[in-house]
Formats: C-alpha cells, sequence, structure tokens
C-alpha cells in the first residue's frame, strides 16, 4: 500500500534587525571559531590570537557550561571561563559569544559583558526552559542565536525563535547543527538539509548559521559540510577550533586547529567556504 505524506507548511513571523545592521564587521560568511570549551586561560588566548590573526572579523566562541548527556564528565569550567573570554576580546578584540541554558547563565554573561548569546540544541528542546530565558531578557539589547532542537522538529525550533523575539530581543540567528536519528550515516548528527531551508522559506529575513563540526564530528567532514551551506546561501559557519584538539576536555575528534582553519581558507578561496 502506497503511503501519502502531507508537508506541513511551517509559519514564522518574526520582528528583526538585518545581521548588517547590528554586526558592523559583518561580509558572508560569518564565521564564529573556538573552543567548544574554556579549559584554561593560555588556551583561550593562544586559540584566540590565531583565529584573530587570520580572522579579524571573526567571533570568538567557547563554551562555559556544558550539558553533558553522562555526569561524571566535564561540565565545562564554569564562571571563571567568562574572566578568560573578557581577556581574550581585550587582546584580540573579536566579539565573544557563548551558550546558555539558565537565566542565571544569561544574568552571568551579562555581567561580564558578553557581546553574544547563543541557546544549545538540548535547551531549544524544552519550551520552559527557553522561556526562562526569554523572561530574563526582556527589556535587554543582546544578540541571541538559536540551535536547532537535537530532535527534527522544525515546530520547535521555530517556537525558540519566537519567544526569543516576543522578549524583545531584534538581533536573532538560528544555528543549524544537525539533528539525532536513528541512522546518521557518516554524520554525528544528521543534517536534514530540508529543516533548515524550510526554516529560512518561512522567514527569509532570519540568517542562519551552519555548524559543521556537530553535524560532521569528524575534521574531515568540515570542508564538505561547510560548502554544502555556502552553497544554499547560509549566512555563517560555526567551526570549533581548539589550539590542541588531542588533549581537549570535550569533543576532541571534531575539533580542528587554527593553522587548519587558515588551511581552509586557503584551500576555499574560489569556492567561497571562509572569507
Amino acid at each position: 500500500m502506497r503511503e501519502f505524506f502531507i508537508h506541513k507548511i511551517l509559519k514564522l513571523d518574526l520582528d528583526i534587525l538585518p545581521i548588517k545592521d547590528w554586526l558592523p564587521t559583518y561580509s558572508k560568511p560569518l564565521l564564529i571559531a573556538g573552543p567548544c570549551s574554556a579549559e584554561s586561560e593560555e588556551q583561550m588566548l593562544s586559540t584566540g590570537r590565531l583565529i584573530a590573526q587570520n580572522f579579524p572579523n571573526a567571533i570568538f566562541r567557547a563554551g562555559i557550561w556544558k550539558p553533558r548527556t553522562r555526569p561524571n564528565t566535564f561540565e565545562g569550567i564554569g564562571d571563571i571561563g567568562l574572566e578568560w573570554l573578557k581577556k581574550v576580546k581585550q587582546d584580540t578584540g573579536m566579539l565573544i559569544a557563548t551558550e546558555v541554558a539558565t537565566s542565571e547563565h544569561v544574568e552571568k554573561c551579562l555581567k561580564a559583558g558578553v557581546d553574544i548569546l547563543w541557546i544549545g540544541a538540548r535547551t531549544t528542546v524544552n519550551p520552559f526552559s527557553v522561556q526562562d530565558i526569554a523572561d530574563v531578557l526582556k527589556g535587554v539589547d543582546i544578540p541571541v542565536f538559536v540551535k536547532n532542537p537535537i530532535y527534527p522538529d522544525a515546530q520547535l525550533w521555530a517556537g525558540a525563535l519566537e519567544r526569543i523575539n516576543n522578549a524583545g530581543i531584534k538581533k536573532i540567528a538560528a544555528i543549524h547543527r544537525g539533528f539525532h536519528s536513528y541512522d546518521n550515516g557518516p554524520f554525528r548528527n544528521s543534517p536534514k538539509w530540508e529543516l533548515a531551508i524550510d526554516l529560512k522559506a518561512a522567514c527569509p529575513q532570519l540568517p542562519v548559521i551552519c555548524d559543521p563540526s556537530h553535524i560532521g564530528g569528524n575534521p574531515e567532514l568540515i570542508p564538505y559540510i561547510a560548502q554544502k551551506a555556502m552553497d544554499m546561501d547560509m549566512d555563517g559557519l560555526m567551526i570549533e577550533t581548539h589550539i590542541n584538539p588531542s588533549v581537549a576536555l570535550s569533543d576532541a575528534q571534531q575539533q580542528i586547529t587554527p593553522l587548519q582553519l587558515k588551511r581552509s581558507r586557503v584551500r576555499s578561496s574560489n569556492s567561497k567556504i571562509i572569507n
């Protein structure tokens, strides 16, 4: 018996500002680079300096609090990492970004002067958590990026964006980092490109940034995924970059060095992966 599937059209009406209006250094593709996790002051500064040498308009990212699947694993360095982020900004001039999962995280980041916040996939999946973050952001003027939920549910992704927008945040972008499924093929997380396409079609003015590190889970797949994202006219890339991935305390297998990031730039000079 033949089965018929009806594609439900995603509706998304956001009141947002064009990225070029709130990010003066923006050029396409936007690059967000830095380690999965802040581990030490030296690690942060060394990585940040090498990224800034080759990509002065990049945004530096690092996780401070890490939501892990299992306990007794590295769950982030905690508040001291915010001080290291601030030192990277002072030393390199790059904007700094980190993930928030609670209202307390938001308050600490605002106090520390973090430039951009992002909501991770494990948080996006929970509307209660997103609403808590949205509530504490009311009256605040800061860019917020929203990763897709772990599971392939475009409505959840759209709902998280709406909650943040309803709090008065107009500087918004979505991050496509892939989805958990039974069979991810060669990827860590199945890209399911069609969901990112649906989101962009529902809100053409929404910037969509691809996270090849989490989709691929393997440095060898990053160039392919990044090129695919650029071919789809996405607005930027978030690439996990560590001074020495082999000793990283989280996601060691998917991070690349600043030198590898630079080489990707050289190899892709004619294919627009990274400007």
